[in-house]
Parts: C-alpha cells; structure tokens; sequence
C-alpha cells in the first residue's frame, strides 16, 4: 500500500516477536498438551526457538522469497516454524493435513516450495508418494522422530536437528539473518493461503505484513484483546482464521496460544484452558449443543424439569443481562439461581466458562442455537469474512449482537453494494494478489482495491449492519421468475439438531428438492432411546422414522421460509436423505467443510432427476475414499419422499 499504516518498529513478524520477548519476556505465549501434561514457553524462549530454527534454515540453504510448506495438525512448534521462515526472508505455505496426495501435489508445486516441515511420518510418507510431481521440493524436515530411523536422510532432517544446526553456527549465520530482517517491510508478503477451492481449483492469496499485522491490530482493539488472554488453537493451520488468532493477535497482543493434545481430546483440553478467546464454526456449536440435548434426554425427570425451567428464564434474561439492559431484580435474582444451578456447571462442561469473546462465522447460524450460547451469559458474536481479507470484513460491536447479522464493517473496512446485490470491501487487510493468476486477481479486485465478495446482502439504513443472503453465485431464478436462494433454506434445514448437512436445487426449475446428510451423533442416540438397532449409517439414514422425523423438519422450515414474500418460492417439494455423508475425501466437500454444489450435483445427477420425474425410489452405487485413501463403492435404494408446502402468491424478483 502507498500510506504507511502501522508502526515502523512493529510492521513485520520478526520485530512483533523481539518486542515481545523484551516486553512480555516471561508472559506464556504458547501452551501444548502432550503425554498428558501441559507443556509452556514464554515468549523469551518463543524467540529463541524461532531465531535457532530459523538460522537452521539458512544453514540449509534457504533462500530470500523461498515458498516453506507447513504440514500439520496444531503445534507451537509449527507455528514457530511460519515464524521462522517469515525470519529468514521466506514465505510459510500452510497445508491442510488430511488434504490427500493429489491435493498437496496441486499446492507445493503451485507454490513452487522448495522446503516442507511436517509433523510426522504420515505427513512425510505422503510427501514422499508424490515425490516424482515435485521437482522443486529439495529439504523435508519432520517434528516426529518416531518410524524414521530407517529413512533415507539425504534430504530428510529432524526438526531438532536443524535447531542444533542453527545454534551451533550462531556466530556465523547470526548476522546473515539479521541482514535479511533488515529487508523486511509492511509491504513484503507475509503469508500464502490457498482458498478452500469450492468452485474449482484453489487460489493462492498472497497477503503482506499490512495484510496481517494491520487486521490483527484494528480486530484486537475492537474486542479489547491483551495479553492476558488465551485462545484454543483447534482449527486447521491452513485456514487464514487460525494464521490471524494464533499468529497475527497472538503477536500483535501477546496473548497465549493453546494447543490440544490431539482432534480428539480436544473438547478435554478447551474445558481444562478455558480460553478467554475462542472461534469456532457454526457446526461446532451446533455439535456441542446436540450433544447437551441428548444428555438431558438421558437425564434424570427432576434434572430434566430444572433444566428447561431456568433455560425458559435464561433465554428470556440472560441475552438483556449481556447486553447491560435493564433487568428486574426478581429476574436477575432467579437467573442468578440458574447460574448456580444449570448454566454455570453447563459451561464449565462445555469448556467456554472463561470466555470473554466469542466468535463464529463461516455459515449462518440459527438463531435459537445463538441465542442458547447467549442466554448462558456467553458472548458468542458473528464476524464476516474471507481469506481475501486477512479474515475481517464485519464484527458485532458488544451490545449490538444479533442472529440476523454479520455485523458493521471493522474498523478500517469500507462497504458497498453493487447493483446486483454483490457485497464489495475496501481495507488495509486486503490480500495483495492470487498468486501466478493475475486474470483471477483482476475479477476480483479492481484498481481501486474494491473485493467483489462473491456474496448477495445489504446493509440496514437503520443500524448500519451487513446482511447476507446467499452467494452471489448461487443467487438464481425459479422458472416463474421468483427468487431461488439455496443456502437460505439450507441453513433453515441445519438448524434442526438431526440434519447435519443439507443441499437444494431448483435454479431454473418449477419447485425445488433437496438432499439430505443426517447428524449421526443426534439420530443415533434417539435410536438408542428407542431401542431401534442399525448396522450401518446408511441403513439408519433408510428407517421409515428417521424419514419421518426428517420429513417434519423440512414442513417446519418450508414455514418458515413461506414467511419471507421474496424467497417464498424456495420451498422444499421433494426430498431424500443420502446414503452417505458428504466428505472432502470424496471432493463432495472442502477442506474447510463448504459443499462443492455443482459436483455435489454432477455426481448426483441420477437422484436430482428421480426427484424431479415423480420417483418413489432409486437404486444408486457411488463411489467411496477409504481412510487408507483406497477407492471402493456403496450401493443403496433410496426412498423420494413428497413434502407438504404452504401455498403462497409469489413476488417475483426484479
């Protein structure tokens, strides 16, 4: 960018992070559960790790604009290495971790990366599969020893290893790094992260220091963010939301970086922190939720009775009580009581007792589902974003958090609607360009630094707050002309704790159907209650109930949606549950968990067709990826059920 925007002393990572060990020196600044004990390093010792790793580096030959690849499940370790690289002059690439071989392939030779630090043998093997597609790859380095001894360690190097390197000839490469530093400005790029690719190949967005540090900065001081905080880093490295909370903030306000033992004691190790600061997507909190529910199921009548009275008072108070509006003093007394009783320990399971900020974004949430986080005295908000972005577009400013909105712009942000709808931003967070695509970059982004975000909205006159619709590209037609918007009535459909996945189709056609993926979680423990027994998760999608339970949902949502005059037309005529859950192994979904709808709808296309030709049932066989990456198929009838609609006079739209 042509005006200065940060600090002189504070616009790159390598001064962020001397700053920090100077004046946050013995302040934690990361955290890692392993062996079952929780692990701590000061930033101090952050910036040693960091200073011997990345003087390893140079010791190995990494070169000034070198792309580094960074291949892993959550680990300071990791982190260090991005921090590392920023350090010796070079550029962290990070990658998804259960991307398959083709996935990775298409990424590190797009990238051009030259070095790739992977967390164990796994990640190693799989590297080492797709050898012969990368002729740029020269340095494998690994965190994990375990199953390495009898690998060819020409170009394969511990982690540790290259530590002991870099500190062995600190007098020599010492003044190389610092000489490399000096180079670094605002404007040298910081980052590359690849965009989930939900419409074809994924794009490598460039962002700078500005990018990052200037978004870390202005997103840290809208929410108070010190470094007396700490968040959970759950979500994937290469996801730019964890790059911007678990690099960017974290250096920019020196709060502590947690990371958990493994995905699966995750849950475990959120209620033994307990950040102060969390994210999490709209289907984590929908998880959590369904997994309280069926607990409750379970529990005792006089539990089960104390449980739905304070939640009744809760959701009545407790959104008021966080939002400091008047409260009665009989009303804050009774949820006072329900603190003691239900919501406290209800949190403290949950692991969210300490949160201070809360955020989710990503797809709608429902409302009932935001307000039950709320009415608990949890300050959950919603953000709008993309990768595009360096994360932030809009936030909810405490006291103006509702469900229907993403927000008001943050600071910094400008918006603006197009005439077609199209949301478009303007901000200091804005990425530089796609890498080797300047065609993709100018459709995008035009002269004047305005982002075509893809998406359909406006902003309220009233408050100022940014609605979203639908994507842009989604927007269609009915074939009388009415509105068709599918992720409207998909989020509709995902808020009933049984559907985990729902995709609609109807652009151009008379009525519209749609595919269902149940929640296992939440229609297995009804099984269970009702002694119904079920081999596999297609024979449970199959039962005559489950379609019945599915079946009143969509009728409820169809209400729901006939409600809205403009997008009335997109009630549910047909529907089917699918045989399978959609699965990014599968390409059916990303990595980040967004449904391709066009391949969704191509590999389909034989259960769309019997949905519109009237069929009661279709025999279908899809193919399958296995954990182990073999190929195999299913075969499955499926039943096509009709859904009842409520009759309603469309307006067209213009």
């Amino acid at each position: 960018m042509n005006t200065r925007v940060l600090p002189e002393g504070l616009d790159t990572f390598p001064k962020l992070l001397a700053r920090n060990a100077g004046q946050w020196a013995n302040v934690p600044a990361y955290r890692e559960k392993e062996y079952g004990i929780w692990q701590s390093w000061n930033w101090s010792q952050v910036a040693e790790e960091v200073n011997a790793l990345a003087m390893g580096f140079v010791a190995l030959g990494l070169n000034e604009g070198d792309y580094v690849a960074i291949i892993g499940r959550n680990r300071p370790y990791l982190y260090w290495a991005m921090l590392a690289a920023q350090a010796a002059g070079a550029i962290p690439v990070p990658l998804y971790q259960d991307a398959n071989g083709e996935e990775m392939a298409y990424v590190l030779e797009h990238s051009g990366a030259r070095f790739i630090i992977t967390e164990d043998q796994e990640q190693v093997d799989k590297v080492l599969d797709i050898q012969d597609q990368l002729p740029n790859v020269e340095q494998i380095i690994y965190l994990d020893k375990r199953g390495m001894r009898k690998y060819d360690h020409q170009s394969l190097h511990a982690y540790e290893d290259v530590q002991a390197e870099g500190r062995a000839g600190r007098a020599r490469l010492e003044p190389a790094l610092q000489e490399r530093q000096a180079k670094l400005d605002e404007n040298s790029t910081c980052v590359m992260l690849y965009t989930s690719g939900t419409t074809g190949k994924p794009k490598g967005v460039v962002l700078s220091n500005t990018n990052i540090i200037a978004s870390a900065k202005a997103s840290s001081e809208f929410d108070n963010l010190s470094a007396g905080d700490s968040v959970l880093a759950y979500l994937p490295m290469a996801w730019v939301g964890d790059f911007i909370f678990s690099i960017g903030q974290s250096c920019w306000t020196g709060f502590c970086v947690a990371c958990p033992e493994s995905p699966e004691t995750m849950q475990a190790d959120l209620r033994e922190i307990g950040p102060s600061y969390f994210f999490a997507p709209p289907r984590f909190f929908e998880g959590l939720l369904t997994s309280v529910m069926i607990r409750i199921e379970d529990a005792s009548p006089l539990k089960k009775k104390l449980f739905h009275k304070y939640m009744a008072h809760a959701k009545k108070v407790g959104p008021d009580l966080l939002d400091g509006k008047p409260v009665s003093f009989m009303d804050r007394l009774k949820y006072r009581i329900g603190d003691f009783l239900i919501y406290g320990p209800l949190k403290n399971t949950l692991g969210l007792s300490r949160v201070r900020v809360g955020y989710t974004a990503g797809e709608a949430i429902g409302p009932e589902i935001f307000e039950f986080y709320r009415s608990l005295g949890i300050n959950l908000k919603q953000l709008y974003g993309q990768t595009e972005a360096s994360v932030f577009i809009t936030q909810q400013p405490d006291g103006q958090v509702r469900a229907d909105t993403v927000g008001v712009p943050s600071p910094g942000v400008e918006l603006k609607i197009a005439e077609n709808g199209e949301v478009f931003y303007r901000s200091p967070g804005v990425f530089v360009e796609y890498y080797k695509n300047p065609e993709s970059t100018a459709d995008t982004k035009d002269a004047e630094g305005w982002v075509a975000t893809g998406d359909a909205g406006f902003i309220e006159e009233s408050s100022g707050h940014l609605r979203i619709i639908d994507r842009a590209k989604d927007v269609g037609k009915m074939a009388d002309g009415s509105m068709f918007a599918p992720k409207f009535v998909e989020n509709k459909l995902k808020f009933f704790p049984n559907i985990l996945e729902a995709v609609v189709f109807g652009d151009g056609r008379e009525t519209c159907v749609a595919f269902i993926n149940i929640d296992l979680n939440a229609v297995a423990s009804w099984a269970e209650r009702n002694n119904i027994a079920y081999a596999s998760y297609q024979e449970l999608a199959g039962h005559p109930q489950v379609y019945d339970t599915i079946q009143s949902h969509i009728e409820e949502a169809n209400k729901s949606v006939a409600a809205d005059e403009m997008l009335s037309g997109c009630q549910i005529h047909r529907f089917l549950v699918l045989h399978k859950e959609l699965d990014p192994d599968d390409g059916e979904m990303t990595r980040t968990r967004k449904v391709r709808r066009n391949i969704v709808g191509e590999k389909f296309a034989d259960l769309v067709a019997a949905l519109y030709d009237g069929s009661e049932t279709i025999a279908t066989k899809t193919e399958v990826t296995y954990e182990d990456g073999r190929k195999g198929s299913i075969s499955a009838t499926l039943e096509l059920r009709d859904v009842a609609v409520v009759p309603v006079k469309r307006k067209v739209a213009a």
